[in-house]
């Protein structure tokens, strides 16, 4: 609400221009959230407790645990609606509510806190641990993945492909021949409406690296500015210049819509292609179809291309760590406090892939739209922080499946809108150890019929060890901010 209120009185109060920068309203969004949390933490504890929503203790399997635990039978669960309703109230007054990537993952949000919030309360008309099926939760999580999957394949969001940078120049005398001379009697057509459209500080600089046997930083950064200043042009193409029939696939694929229809995104991406077409010897050809591929961490330009089966990698992705996230939920402030870290961790990695020189810089996939991503991030990390105010040891209030579900799915939700999906491992790594933990003491004990671990998930095990809840707790705090923090460098290991 605020960005829009900026706009509008910005030609009368110039101060209110503030408020359009996506940094100051993360900053609004986080203190926000965490202040709504705060309000609202303390009525809806007294609702939850006036309606007898509280947490049953199962005794089965392990009897010290029980013993253990026995005493926060009764406490207030379902607080995850606390993160979710808090969550959406910051965005609503700090968040662009035009943004694509915004609204897909306050959608995945919404949809995985609905699937928990009808477990959570199954189990709770039944006073038992048991609340939807397995298959059931699954079959929710799925649908979530799912939906949000083919959006993605059909809708793209990436365009770092697109915008030319030095690195993507061959041939910096060809380039600039190519352009200069396009407009004589045999010069090339297609570089000669590029030409047309450049500004005249460009076109000095293409004359300059044209007849220079080392042209200057200067002239090449003018050249570059000038020919992405025209990328997004809609007037650029010409059918008569570029056949559809001789340009590439991905381009005719553009061209089966009217141009004038395409998103903005597509268009720069279209007058990427004709360049390429126009200049093949002097521009290197960049990576068709970018938003169905999955880069690979540590490596440069290297994606493993899954075409439609993206779509099952996302539904695979949701339902993994929002699985792994409730798994972890199972001491007073863990997954809270570890969701914290990745929250964080991937609204900065938004914040770089959202600027054209960062991403270029370390050869990040350029998401445009992902500033907004900085904004939701901040918002759900305010309120993760006013949830952990009443969740920390011993707590007044759990999360449930509600925000268990909800968290991982925007955790999972922001890796793959992002472009970042393959370093969640490490981002979210103790989720990961969490979920792998359970999968090594079932598998071991079906296999065996001996069980690796005293009790998993693993925060269970070190209990029973002997390690009181709050030392499991920060110990697991601070391994996941150590891998979060780890996640951070490999942006640069290239």
């Amino acid at each position: 609400m605020l960005y829009y209120l900026a706009l509008l009185l910005k030609p009368y109060l110039s101060a209110m221009n503030v408020f359009s920068y996506h940094t100051v309203r993360a900053g609004g969004a986080a203190v926000t959230g965490f202040i709504f949390c705060l309000l609202v933490g303390p009525w809806l504890i007294e609702q939850l407790r006036a309606l007898k929503i509280g947490q049953y203790i199962r005794k089965e399997h392990v009897e010290d645990l029980h013993q253990l635990h026995k005493s926060k039978a009764g406490t207030p669960t379902m607080g995850g609606t606390m993160i979710i309703l808090s969550t959406l109230l910051s965005l609503a007054l700090w968040g662009k509510l035009n943004n694509r990537l915004l609204l897909l993952c306050a959608g995945v949000l919404l949809l995985l806190g609905a699937v928990g919030f009808l477990d959570d309360y199954i189990k709770l008309r039944r006073k038992h641990n048991m609340g939807l099926s397995a298959k059931a939760k699954f079959m929710g999580q799925i649908l979530c993945g799912l939906l949000l999957g083919v959006y993605l394949v059909n809708n793209p969001i990436t365009v770092s492909a697109s915008y030319i940078y030095p690195r993507d120049v061959v041939d910096w005398r060809a380039l600039a021949q190519e352009l200069s001379e396009s407009e004589s009697s045999h010069g090339n057509a297609g570089a000669a409406v590029i030409w047309k459209n450049l500004g005249q500080d460009a076109q000095a600089s293409a004359q300059a690296i044209a007849s220079s046997e080392a042209p200057s930083v200067e002239a090449r950064r003018a050249l570059l500015q000038g020919i992405n200043h025209i990328l997004g042009e809609r007037r650029l193409y010409d059918e008569h210049i570029w056949p559809v029939e001789t340009l590439v696939p991905e381009a005719q694929e553009l061209l089966k819509t009217d141009p004038n229809t395409l998103h903005e995104l597509e268009v720069v991406r279209l007058d990427r292609l004709l360049l390429e077409a126009s200049m093949p010897h002097a521009l290197a050809k960049s990576v068709p179809n970018l938003h169905t591929k999955v880069g690979i961490p540590g490596l440069k330009d290297v994606f493993i291309p899954l075409g439609p089966l993206y779509v099952l990698f996302v539904v695979f992705l949701i339902v993994s760590i929002s699985n792994a996230v409730n798994l972890t939920d199972g001491l007073d402030g863990l997954a809270a406090g570890a969701s914290i870290s990745s929250i964080l961790t991937y609204a900065g990695i938004a914040y770089v892939v959202s600027r054209a020189d960062w991403s270029q810089y370390l050869y990040l996939t350029y998401v445009p739209e992902a500033s907004e991503l900085f904004v939701f991030g901040l918002a759900l990390l305010g309120t993760g922080l006013g949830f952990l105010w009443f969740n920390a040891h011993p707590a007044e209030v759990f999360m449930g499946d509600t925000g268990s579900l909800a968290l991982g799915g925007a955790i999972g939700a922001m890796a793959l809108l992002t472009k970042q999906e393959l370093l969640l491992p490490l981002v979210a790594g103790l989720f990961v150890i969490e979920a792998a933990s359970v999968v090594i003491q079932v598998g071991s004990y079906k296999l065996t019929g001996k069980r690796v671990f005293r009790m998993a998930p693993l925060h269970h095990h070190f209990e029973l060890l002997g390690w009181s809840e709050t030392k499991v707790t920060i110990r697991f705090w601070i391994i996941a901010l150590l891998l979060a923090l780890m996640s951070f460098s490999t942006l640069k290991l290239r």
